[in-house]
């Protein structure tokens, strides 16, 4: 009896001990958990065996915070995710979901999920042979969100991730880029699905993994839209546009799915009680560099700076023997696809403190006060 008392009286000391660590622990004023793609993914594709990788020289030449070395982004530098968490107060950068070093408190100043080549479709992003899509992206939030009841509590973690915590989703270019636009794959694709089904189908399910976040208590959104993929430097590349054309089927799918994406997001700010979700325009933002660039200090929003092939090095993504430009800060695309860290800083400023124009109904700032 006496036995039993002395291990109850142990286990009800440690459980007071948990308790008073737990009660230690302050989360942060603002965390970034980002979703999405190449544009925003942060290491994640480092520790997957997979064709779309970005932890090779000279990508990261100008991120300071690696001394100018690779570390998965897909970049010269920080990425749109990157700066606005700046922007934002933060800390630090959100760590990549599969780093080993993001577990323990670490994961209080966010996590970041996106992966190269992934989609809103499952099947999105196949050619990479492996990445991670929306779907696989929330479940490892789900795992997050387990480890934040384990540090903060249960009730200290909920209101961070519903009053402190921003969830940014960056994603869908791969569906059109990487599945039904890709040649080897998009005849087949087309002959099973008109573009009318196939957005449809990208709308939906994202709706799905929106509003599956929500159910895990994420209430403040930015979700951004598909930009102009046919200005991109392999689009006018492959299809051999002159530098002031874009390759008209791909902005045109992209327009049609911003419309449907608009109309979601307004439907889930109406029907999901206390969420707050942002459209972020990236379409007419990145279309007003690319039509402006000397405006912002560019000297060419066609070529771009990292790559080789065709008439605007958009062929062959940048690796160690890629031809490079001289003047990084001067091009609106560091490699075919993605945005230099120029490009990246001037998007950033727009969606932190800009007006309706490029992110509704509010701005970052205004969402993080909240």
């Amino acid at each position: 009896m006496a036995r039993l008392i002395s291990v109850l009286l142990f286990l009800f000391m440690l459980q007071l001990c948990s308790m008073s660590v737990l009660s230690l622990i302050e989360a942060p004023d603002s965390a970034s958990f980002v979703f999405g793609d190449s544009l925003v993914d942060a290491g994640n594709n480092n520790y997957l065996q997979t064709l779309s990788k970005a932890d090779i020289p000279p990508n990261g030449i100008d991120f300071i915070a690696s001394g100018g070395q690779p570390t998965g982004r897909f970049t010269n530098g920080r990425t749109i995710a990157d700066i606005v968490g700046e922007q934002l107060g933060q800390p630090s950068f959100a760590l990549p979901f599969l780093a080993p070093n993001t577990t323990g408190t670490a994961i209080l100043n966010g996590v970041n999920y996106a992966s190269g080549g992934g989609g809103i479709l499952n099947g999105t992003g196949q050619i990479f042979i492996n990445r991670i899509g929306m779907e696989v992206q929330v479940d490892f939030f789900n795992t997050t969100r387990k480890q934040l009841d384990e540090i903060l509590g249960e009730s200290k973690a909920k209101e961070f991730l519903m009053k402190k915590s921003i969830f940014s989703v960056t994603i869908g270019s791969n569906d059109f880029l990487n599945n039904y636009l890709f040649p080897l794959i998009s005849a087949t694709v087309r002959l099973n699905q008109s573009p009318d089904s196939f957005i449809d189908e990208m709308i939906n399910t994202l709706k799905t993994q929106l509003t599956r976040l929500y159910t895990l208590d994420a209430r403040k959104f930015v979700v951004g839209n598909v930009g102009p993929l046919g200005c991109i430097p392999y689009q006018k590349s492959i299809n051999r546009v002159s530098p002031n054309e874009c390759v008209t089927l791909a902005n045109q799918l992209a327009m049609q799915y911003n419309t449907q994406l608009r109309t979601m997001l307004a439907d889930l700010n109406k029907n999901l009680p206390g969420a707050r979700f942002l459209l972020a325009n990236v379409y007419d933002l990145v279309l007003e560099l690319i039509t402006n660039y000397n405006s912002y200090g560019f000297s060419t929003a066609s070529v771009a700076c990292c790559g080789n092939g065709g008439q605007y090095a958009g062929i062959i993504p940048c690796g160690p023997t890629s031809s490079m430009c001289d003047d990084r800060s001067a091009h609106v695309f560091w490699d075919p696809y993605h945005p230099s860290e120029a490009a990246n800083l001037v998007i950033a400023k727009y969606l932190v403190n800009g007006s309706t124009k490029y992110i509704s109904p509010i701005n970052l700032l205004q969402l993080k006060a909240l």
